[in-house]
């Protein structure tokens, strides 16, 4: 599940003294560590929004390459996208992570933007410049514990125009071991119409390394107010590659 307008889902994870994969899905919030310099990162899934009067099935996509110590760049978004009546590509973006505060123990934090320029197909197609920043953190609660707060604003492509939107959502982590991660979160995304409803979403899951550089992952959830998918439920796999 994403923050508007559209991509990748996200985890932090708490954290630990072994070099594995850190992917910014599933789950909703962005963490805030970017990948190491060289790195080539690559995160999809499959996931089915349903509405109230249909569903949405998509591929999301995160491709993450490690610039610097500090910096990664990112293209993102849901790619293939499907619903009765119409098959077609949602809009990409290109983007970056920044990390602003990088630290081994203790909390972290980032920020992320993104930039979505007129892009997609069939009735997926946008014909607007759009895009958001977030701030992301990773707060450890303990060696098992964490909490994951993003918040942000984004601008969306709504009704022939464009408008603003703000943007919350917090992950909360629990790792019995550095390799499963079970996780709830929430997100909530505000009207872009004056008097319209805010949507609130929350979901739970779980995710598993393989290895060190293999994650799957599996969630489930549910909108509970606003024009949120009623329920929705994905899977993805993260690979990393050219890890230093």
């Amino acid at each position: 599940m994403c923050l508007a307008p559209s991509g990748a889902s996200a985890q932090g994870t708490a954290q630990t003294d072994q070099d594995l994969i850190n992917p910014d899905r599933p789950g909703i919030a962005d963490g805030s560590k970017v990948i190491a310099p060289g790195a080539l990162q690559v995160e999809f899934g499959v996931e089915r929004d349903n509405f109230s009067d249909t569903h949405v099935i998509s591929v999301p996509l995160l491709v993450r390459v490690g610039v610097a110590r500090r910096l990664e760049a990112r293209v993102e978004g849901n790619t293939f996208t499907h619903s009765p009546g119409a098959t077609g590509l949602s809009p990409i973006s290109v983007g970056a992570k920044i990390a602003l505060i990088d630290a081994d123990k203790g909390p972290t934090l980032g920020v992320i933007v993104r930039g979505f320029l007129p892009s997609g197909s069939s009735a997926f197609k946008t014909t607007h410049l759009t895009g958001d920043v977030r701030l992301a953190a990773d707060i450890p609660l303990g060696s098992k514990f964490s909490l994951n707060p993003n918040a942000g604003v984004s601008r969306i492509e709504s009704d022939d125009s464009t408008a603003a939107v703000g943007l919350f959502a917090m992950t909360f982590n629990y790792q019995p071991t550095d390799h499963i991660n079970p996780f709830i979160d929430m997100s909530y995304v505000s009207s872009p119409r004056e008097g319209g409803s805010a949507s609130v979403v929350i979901d739970a899951g779980i995710a598993w390394i393989l290895g060190s550089d293999v994650q799957l992952d599996f969630s489930v959830g549910q909108g509970v107010h606003g024009d949120a998918p009623r329920p929705f439920v994905a899977g993805g796999l993260s690979w990393r590659f050219a890890r230093r």
